[in-house]
């Protein structure tokens, strides 16, 4: 999972490369959506008895992707 830093400079780019800038429904799905995958992940780590770099990153960084999410 990336750093929350590095996925809002993600963000800033993609909207500042397609002209546009996000509306608040699709910024709180974008932020909502990197907390779904990272979860997929951690379940599949879990599931297969991997090191738990998804699920370790996903508990440091839920709180502050969801109040981002406005969820």
């Amino acid at each position: 999972m990336a750093p929350i830093e590095s996925s809002e400079a993600f963000l800033i780019a993609y909207q500042n490369g397609r002209g546009r800038s996000f509306t608040v429904a699709e910024q709180d799905v974008a932020w909502a959506a990197s907390l779904w995958t990272a979860a997929y992940n951690a379940r599949l780590e879990a599931l297969h008895g991997e090191d738990p770099v998804s699920g370790d990153a996903l508990r440091i960084q839920a709180a502050e992707r969801l109040r981002r999410a406005n969820a």
